[in-house]
């Protein structure tokens, strides 16, 4: 089934955001047949903060790496990692990939939409056989977070080429079916404790990304088995170092890394 086609299923995709090369491998290994990546996780893991443009190359890097993975990958280029949609064409072009993730903030502020949706347009003229999922960035960041504001942006992507639209922030069911019905392409929400997979799916979303959550939870559990142990408790039994090992030593590299 193509990546396209897992939108269109009797539920929505559930698209898990991984990180580095074990974090994929462990998604796949659970029997996730599309994964996408972090900014936040592949930035922070490398001492940068998200969104500031500093992992140009690590995001080419690890396109790289995860493209001989036996599942679709889908890319998150933050804005495209440059103002010039022909510099953000080429680097799409340069990547190698037939999926990517582009927002339309930069700095922490939305652009202006039209400029945004000149990069879709410039990218789906040079690689017409990608995949642009759309972020609108409207209710992440505060600003303008209005359904009308919003639909307004999606069409002006889509209308550029995009074939998804991606809402991220925390929605009300009110908020998501009003947004879905409004938009034409599939629609992508973040995962969020307010709703299921079901709930989600009922409301017409298409895609539901983890986003940094499991980046975060990985974290966090890192800290608790250090915490446990130190507060005289048993430290808990995860996934064996032989079955890392085995994961990793099935793994076959792009090239030189």
């Amino acid at each position: 089934m193509s990546f396209r086609d897992l939108h269109h299923g009797a539920s929505a995709l559930v698209l898990p955001n991984a990180w580095d090369i074990p974090s994929a491998l462990m998604f796949l290994d659970a029997g996730f047949t599309a994964i996408g990546t972090s900014s936040l996780g592949l930035a922070v893991s490398h001492g940068h903060v998200d969104g500031s443009r500093a992992v140009r190359e690590l995001t080419q890097r690890l396109a790289r790496q995860l493209s001989t993975l036996q599942c679709c990958v889908s890319v998150d280029i933050e804005d495209g990692f440059a103002e010039s949609a022909t510099v953000v064409a080429d680097y799409v072009e340069g990547l190698g990939v037939e999926r990517i993730n582009i927002e339309d903030s930069t700095d922490g502020r939305l652009i202006d939409p039209v400029l945004h949706a000149v990069k879709v347009a410039a990218i789906k003229a040079r690689t017409p056989n990608v995949y642009i999922n759309a972020r609108v960035d409207n209710f992440w960041l505060g600003e303008e977070p209005t359904i009308e504001a919003v639909v307004a942006r999606a069409r002006c992507y889509t209308d550029a080429g995009a074939d998804g639209i991606f809402i991220p922030g925390t929605l009300d069911a009110t908020q998501i079916s009003a947004l879905t019905a409004a938009v034409t392409v599939p629609v992508n929400v973040l995962a969020t404790p307010e709703h299921t997979l079901d709930d989600l799916s009922a409301l017409g979303v298409r895609r539901i990304s983890t986003g940094s959550l499991p980046y975060r939870a990985a974290l966090d559990a890192a800290v608790n088995v250090a915490k446990d142990l130190r507060d005289g408790r048993l430290a808990t039994t995860e996934t064996s170092y032989s079955r890392i090992q085995e994961l990793v030593g099935l793994y076959k590299p792009y090239g030189p890394s």
